[in-house]
């Protein structure tokens, strides 16, 4: 039960993402029926918001395809309450438009949206793996070193119009460094996002800020200077920094992000079992801080969301 007074917290759960590979560790999510399964045991131990890719079964490969995202989110919509929030980003090698195709197609209640184009270096874990399960595996991380993740100028203001006001989705604005932060400002400015602004601090991706407590200050500070009350927070850290990050992130007034997509483990050195396994222990954090969990319907309200009711699937 609440305790009385106690500030509610968002944990958002990533299951797969697109960064970790079948052969990085055998608990990461494949097939749709291992995302549905994730997704759903992550709402159960407390995370209100599900922020979902896909992947091929066949082999785990990145996947854009609606289709394998209506094979899992209309399961996970019936076995729990969650906010299902559907990439944007998909993968540095996908197109725009097939970035874009599983939103369009499914009209969710969020969506994540990367606040600019960046190098996103993914190829430094090239050095810790021997053996892979496919080929496609270290050539994915490899091309990362050539490619830049495109969200330009027309990109994002095509993504606001197109998916947020056409398909009525609010956004989980994803920000790897300030100048994001800057550019979320600017469109607040000139009309074309509202508040309350969703705003996740990504740290710990080669190309943005690193995953320290000192970036983190920052980029909330920032924030609150440009932003001020129009917008709530949330703190992802990518690899083992994880739960101090989002620890830090939670103490200073936001929002948590855990999952499979941003952190292997559990533990420094121990492969998490699951994305349930993360949110128990963020849950057990935040309950040691005095702090309490938001339910789903809570994190619609607080993000005012458009509901269940409207989505299409």
């Amino acid at each position: 039960m609440a305790a009385q007074g106690r500030r509610k917290v968002i944990i958002t759960c990533a299951v797969t993402g697109s960064i970790h590979t079948p052969t990085m560790s055998p608990h990461l999510p494949i097939t749709p029926d291992e995302i549905a399964e994730a997704s759903i045991a992550a709402a159960r131990e407390g995370a209100a918001i599900i922020h979902l890719h896909a992947r091929q079964p066949s082999d785990g490969r990145p996947s854009a395809d609606a289709q394998l995202f209506r094979a899992f989110i209309r399961k996970i919509n019936d076995s729990c309450d969650a906010v299902l929030n559907v990439s944007t980003g998909g993968s540095s090698l996908m197109t725009l438009d097939a970035r874009l195709a599983p939103a369009r197609a499914l009209k969710p209640e969020m969506c994540s949206l990367n606040m600019g184009s960046m190098n996103f270096g993914i190829f430094p874990m090239l050095e810790k793996y021997g053996a892979w399960k496919h080929d496609w595996e270290p050539a994915l991380l490899q091309a990362t070193r050539r490619t830049v993740f495109q969200n330009s100028f027309d990109d994002i203001e095509m993504i606001l119009a197109d998916i947020g006001k056409g398909g009525g989705a609010k956004f989980e604005f994803e920000c790897y460094d300030v100048g994001q932060v800057e550019l979320l400002a600017f469109y607040l400015r000139k009309g074309l996002v509202e508040p309350p602004l969703y705003v996740q601090f990504v740290l710990g991706v080669l190309g943005g800020a690193g995953a320290s407590v000192e970036n983190l200050v920052h980029l909330k500070g920032t924030a609150d200077r440009l932003l001020g009350d129009a917008y709530q927070f949330s703190v992802l850290a990518a690899g083992g920094r994880q739960m101090a990050i989002a620890t830090a992130g939670a103490i200073m007034g936001g929002n948590v992000r855990v999952g499979l997509e941003d952190n292997l483990t559990i533990s420094p050195g121990v492969l998490a079992t699951s994305n349930a396994q993360q949110v128990a222990k963020m849950r057990r954090i935040l309950d040691e801080l005095g702090l309490d969990v938001a339910s789903a319907d809570e994190a619609r309200a607080m993000l005012k969301l458009k509901g269940r009711g409207a989505i299409g699937f």
